[in-house]
């Protein structure tokens, strides 16, 4: 109530209820006060089926959720031996002794039932009156609540379905606003249902559907996917995945490409995000962070006279530091991220880009870069406490969209190397003929002066 502690437990039920097709109308965050309590418990049970509960099973005097409710459905509690046992049973593994207050956790419904706590001392609580509304009362302990409701309170509302249902999540890259406005008519259905997730850089569409059986469930969200990615296009780039890195790390993985990051002002963040996704040794061996001038010239050879010419902070020093980062690492893509996210950081001083490396027979290389949009988010994250992770969003989205359009035959792959990815040698880089695009100059500085749209690097990379 104070606002010292953030309310996880309301958005984790939230999104488990709607994923059994049961509509959240109301949430309250109420105190420990017995009359303000009932009052709304009786308004809660007037007009909804399902009232769900976390918090006030604990000993102490105010922890009074239990008592309340039963008043309200006509329960009364009774003390429950079992129980008591189990919260004495539960002490005795930390060598401590419960006190008489700890009595007050095994009292259960008598017309109702208690609700097995296999991780904490408080078991919770179901009540149900005669006109069918139910109350289910679970810890308020995040960990035993999540324990409660998956190997209790769910496993009950499941069995009450007269249905199957079935839920997949599809990742849109872009701003809720601009993404809802595109699809708007689809979130009108009410089976399959739809709703947006706003996230740092992107959004989540979770979809829906109640049918009769799995397997029809399961089309019936696969229609409504597919809709969607038919209006979206490419922003939205996987169905039912953590994050964004997994699906790059995917990308990289059914290509057999490598990637190298080179960072300054991100510190390693993009590196980290990659490396959290399981198998992603596969694909990323080398991760720099050049946060000095002398790190990015010494460990990927930016030369000193494109940083006295355009600024560290520079799209031509972007591109320096992603093309050192493929030379040193070998790897077929690279990205340089280069800015100042500190305090009287300007916004204008991002500079970022991604390298496209075309490794075949000649060794040559090809490579194409592309001036990205200022990113706020990341310039902005001290003073303004955004995630500065957008900058990996943006980025990524790049980067994805390099390997969706990337086709390479096995002739085409690096030579290889017996001992694998990390023992090869590594290939000697130089600078090709660049690939055609009225936009581009013959040198990387000038590339990077003139820009290069998103829709042009993809027709350019065709």
């Amino acid at each position: 109530m104070l606002g010292d502690i953030l309310n996880t437990n309301a958005q984790f039920l939230s999104r488990e209820l709607a994923e059994l097709g049961i509509s959240v109308l109301h949430q309250h965050v109420i105190g420990d006060n017995p009359a303000r309590l009932k009052e709304l418990v009786l308004q809660a049970k007037s007009r909804s089926d399902l009232l769900v509960f976390s918090g006030g099973l604990g000993p102490t005097e105010d922890d009074l959720t239990k008592e309340t409710v039963a008043e309200a459905f006509g329960d009364t509690l009774a003390f429950d031996e079992g129980e008591w046992q189990k919260i004495i049973d539960f002490f005795a593994r930390t060598n401590r002794r419960p006190t008489p207050n700890n009595r007050k956790q095994a009292m259960c419904p008598t017309k109702g039932h208690k609700l097995i706590n296999d991780h904490g001392t408080a078991p919770g609580a179901w009540f149900e009156d005669e006109q069918g509304r139910c109350a289910a009362l679970m810890p308020g302990v995040p960990r035993e609540m999540k324990a409660m409701w998956a190997e209790q309170v769910r496993p009950i509302l499941l069995r009450r379905q007269n249905c199957t249902i079935h839920s997949r999540t599809l990742r849109v890259l872009g701003g809720e606003s601009a993404i809802a406005s595109k699809v708007a008519p689809l979130f009108e259905s009410t089976n399959p249902t739809a709703a947006i997730y706003c996230k740092t850089g992107e959004c989540e569409i979770r979809v829906t559907a109640r049918e009769a059986t799995e397997q029809a469930a399961e089309a019936a969200c696969n229609a409504r996917i597919a809709e969607f990615k038919e209006i979206l296009g490419a922003a939205a780039y996987d169905v039912d995945v953590p994050a964004l890195e997994y699906t790059v790390v995917r990308a990289l993985r059914e290509h057999h490409l490598h990637a190298a990051t080179a960072e300054s002002c991100t510190g390693g963040m993009i590196a980290e995000r990659l490396t959290n996704v399981p198998g992603s040794s596969e694909v990323f061996g080398y991760g720099f962070v050049t946060y000095a001038e002398a790190a990015k010239q010494k460990l990927l050879g930016v030369p000193a006279e494109t940083i006295a010419q355009y600024n560290v902070v520079s799209g031509p020093v972007a591109a320096a530091m992603a093309f050192g980062a493929a030379r040193e690492s070998g790897a077929e893509l690279a990205v340089g991220i280069t800015g100042l996210a500190g305090p009287g950081g300007n916004a204008h001083h991002i500079g970022a880009c991604i390298g496209r490396f075309h490794l075949r027979k000649s060794a040559h290389i090809h490579y194409c870069a592309v001036k990205a949009r200022i990113i706020k988010q990341c310039v902005g994250a001290i003073a303004q406490q955004v995630d500065p992770h957008a900058v990996f969003t943006a980025e990524a989205q790049r980067f994805t969209q390099l390997l969706c359009i990337l086709r390479r035959a096995p002739e085409h792959r690096r030579a290889a190397d017996p001992k694998g990815r990390m023992g090869r040698e590594r290939l000697p880089l130089h600078k090709g003929q660049l690939l055609p695009c009225q936009c581009i100059a013959q040198c990387c500085n000038r590339l990077f002066l003139h820009g290069c749209p998103p829709s042009e690097l993809l027709a350019l990379n065709r």
